[in-house]
């Protein structure tokens, strides 16, 4: 299953994934790294930077060779959807901005896919109400804190206050950002708090724009709206698809 999502509509710093991982891994430095939804490896890049030189990045989106900022056979193409295994493990696991994109029936899954291929895991996730592509599930860490527990791991966060107020680092990972690590403690620690950055306020909508939305839903679920209304949407959605793929705005998974 493709990922409906296009990593060329969102240009990500190398600059910001350096500066963040100087914090990372200030007190350590792994040996090795896989950045699971690398896209076309900004993470990777700035690994690469610092001296981590056994790197990995795979992604639910094919990436063509020529956009990848290394070396296209440490990528993968896998079905993040799905189980999958590299047949190996890492000192550290990346995953950021990667959970919200996929279903909610899918998130235990790529946990448990995280948590295969290594014990320490850097992970952030979209809050409810953040904006981006094909945003579908999007929670607050304690979420994304009890599926890590379910697997063994305890969650802290250690990198938010340090890199809190640091420009060069994109404001979601400032926001969202916790570890993750494989403990005998798993369950029992502090939940990782929910917070909002002041810079995020033009990446979001309001709870009551959500809850709008939810309403709306509720109703078109529940048959409350009009017979004529069910009978034009298909008609008016079917139109506006052909003219994307006319005018050549349509994503690739379209």
């Amino acid at each position: 299953m493709e990922i409906d999502y296009d990593h060329s509509r969102n240009l990500h710093t190398v600059r910001g994934a350096e500066a963040a991982l100087a914090v990372f891994f200030k007190d350590w430095k792994p040996a090795s790294l896989l950045d699971v939804g690398c896209g076309t490896g900004t993470w990777i890049n700035a690994a690469l930077e610092q001296g981590v030189r056994d790197v990995y990045g795979v992604d639910g989106v094919e990436i063509p060779e020529e956009s990848l900022l290394f070396d296209r056979e440490r990528f993968r193409n896998v079905d993040l959807t799905g189980p999958w295994n590299l047949g190996r493990r890492f000192d550290v696991a990346l995953c950021l901005e990667v959970a919200e994109h996929l279903d909610e029936i899918y998130a235990d899954g790529l946990i448990e896919s995280l948590t295969r291929h290594s014990d320490t895991v850097v992970f952030s996730a979209a809050c409810p109400g953040q904006l981006g592509q094909h945003h579908v599930n999007c929670q607050w860490p304690y979420y994304w804190q009890w599926i890590f527990n379910s697997k063994g791991f305890a969650c802290s966060d250690p990198f938010r206050r340090l890199i809190w107020d640091m420009e060069e680092i994109e404001p979601w990972y400032r926001q969202n950002v916790f570890l993750a690590r494989r403990s005998g403690e798993a369950g029992s620690e502090p939940r990782v708090p929910s917070v909002k950055h002041p810079t995020m306020d033009h990446h979001s909508v309001s709870s009551a724009v959500l809850s709008g939305e939810r309403s709306m839903l509720e109703r078109v679920e529940s048959g409350y709206l009009s017979m004529g209304w069910y009978v034009a949407v298909p008609f008016r959605a079917f139109a506006a698809k052909i003219g994307r793929r006319l005018s050549g705005h349509a994503r690739p998974a379209e």
